[in-house]
């Protein structure tokens, strides 16, 4: 498949159904950035809502059994599952960001970053894929829920927001809760997969990057203080909270600062020390 501007390419992505396909796709669809063969254009406009295969049923998240870690497939399986999931959305997270803001006036420099990014959650996701199949199941074979996307739904009209939301809560929550699993993957005798998900924490060390990167640069083009913006958006447009305990060295070579999201995480503490009362 041919492309005739990023735009395209980044639609094309986000409009496969078949997850192995949409994750291939979009490992072309960079390889074709990196050649030079995909000029900066909005021609086409990114879907309300990405492609997605039948299977997985998607659930309310509540409805989605938690995952544990042992020593029987069965529960490895069910995280790598869930991971996969993740990243599956991840990629579409990636190529919206690239053809989701045609007035942001953004240069060439941030869709390299993107479009690299769109380009390694692909890789991520058939890592895992691929490990799911060594371990006799595959993606689509549990159920799973559709809570991430509702981040690109809620910052659909605002890159600053979205920079402040996907990057910068959601991945980086990937920075604080990949470490454990990979220890106790090793732990129960898992090594392939724990070499994937520090493949995984790794390269996500440079997305949470990306995103402080731009959300700074918009910050900078309004004239916005970035610690107090990035709080105010953060309370009001993701829902979860922003939960400790934090992984501050990965934050940290990231560029991620503990001043961002040190206050939030004492008000989610706060929070549930109140409920608990």
């Amino acid at each position: 498949m041919e492309f005739k501007d990023i735009s395209q390419a980044a639609v094309a992505v986000l409009s496969t159904a078949d997850a192995r396909g949409k994750a291939e796709l979009g490992r072309r669809a960079a390889a074709a950035w990196k050649a030079g063969k995909l000029p900066v254009a909005y021609t086409v406009a990114p879907p309300d809502r990405p492609g997605r295969p039948e299977a997985p049923p998607l659930l309310p998240p509540r409805r989605v059994k938690k995952r544990r870690i042992t020593a029987e497939t069965r529960g490895r399986v069910a995280l790598l599952h869930a991971l996969a999931h993740i990243e599956l959305n991840a990629v579409d997270l990636a190529w919206d960001a690239v053809v989701r803001f045609p007035e942001a006036g953004f240069p060439r420099a941030y869709f390299d970053d993107w479009v690299r990014v769109g380009d390694e959650e692909s890789k991520h996701f058939l890592l895992i894929a691929d490990r799911l199949e060594d371990l006799g199941s595959q993606y689509g074979a549990l159920p799973a829920h559709d809570g991430l996307w509702q981040a690109a739904v809620e910052t659909a009209d605002d890159p600053l927001a979205r920079q402040a939301v996907v990057p910068l809560v959601l991945e980086a929550r990937g920075l604080d809760v990949t470490p454990p699993m990979i220890a106790k993957l090793r732990e129960v005798g898992d090594d392939a997969s724990a070499d994937i998900l520090q493949i995984i924490h790794d390269d996500e060390i440079g997305h949470v990057a990306v995103g402080k990167r731009w959300f700074d640069h918009l910050c900078e083009a309004r004239g916005l203080e970035p610690v107090s913006t990035w709080q105010s958006i953060v309370r009001e447009r993701f829902r979860g909270g922003v939960k400790p305990p934090f992984n501050v060295p990965s934050r940290e070579a990231a560029g991620f600062d503990a001043a961002f999201y040190g206050p939030l995480g004492a008000e989610y503490l706060e929070s549930h020390r109140r409920t608990a009362e």
